[in-house]
């Protein structure tokens, strides 16, 4: 088995996220300035403080449950952004990588849900109802010798957890694999965040 070679070229990372999460992010970022705008133009007293307050809070919420979520994924480790955290996972700890009732990764003997690969049960059991029919029709059943399988139908998050899977199996070995899992919080969320709730309350109860 050979090592691989430190002038190997480098990969873009691939990027696992949710486009429907980044959609609906954009249109509630669209209804808050649009409803926190208007406060802060033709609210009076406390209104356009309350307008300002309620934006600065739920903003960084909005990014951070929707357009912040996602997984990069290179050769030599993956990056799990999730809406309060980005850990950080060399492939060579990581000990598995799973889709139950949501896509998660162990490593280290800690767990870390990966909030941008959505599990749809819906999903999943329409691909399996799919496969089943092809199955019972002989689909993947043996042909000529010219004949190819055709793709096994798959639920998107475990297409994902397929590929994330077979990058940590072929990667574990390489020396750029090889550390320990790093964790950094959000803080550019968190501190906004907490910032605009406590402004907020304290606008409402005084």
């Amino acid at each position: 088995m050979s090592t691989p070679s430190a002038h190997e070229p480098a990969y873009a990372d691939r990027v696992y996220r949710s486009p429907m999460a980044v959609v609906t992010g954009v249109l509630i970022l669209a209804m808050i300035v649009w409803l926190c705008g208007d406060a802060v133009v033709r609210g009076v007293g406390d209104g356009r403080w309350i307008g300002l307050a309620a934006a600065l809070c739920a903003v960084p919420l909005t990014v951070a449950f929707t357009i912040r979520p996602a997984v990069f994924a290179n050769e030599d480790r993956m990056r799990v952004r999730n809406p309060f955290r980005t850990i950080e996972l060399p492939w060579g700890v990581v000990d598995a990588v799973r889709a139950g009732y949501s896509a998660e990764v162990l490593a280290d003997g800690a767990k870390y849900q990966l909030w941008s690969v959505p599990v749809s049960l819906r999903e999943r059991k329409k691909a399996n109802r799919s496969a089943g029919r092809r199955e019972a029709l002989g689909g993947g059943g043996a042909g000529g010798a010219g004949d190819k399988a055709a793709p096994v139908a798959r639920a998107s998050a475990d297409k994902a957890v397929d590929e994330l899977t077979e990058l940590a199996e072929r990667g574990a070995a390489r020396p750029g694999a090889q550390g320990s899992v790093r964790v950094r919080w959000a803080w550019e969320i968190i501190v906004p965040a907490v910032l605009g709730a406590v402004a907020l309350g304290v606008l409402l109860v005084v």
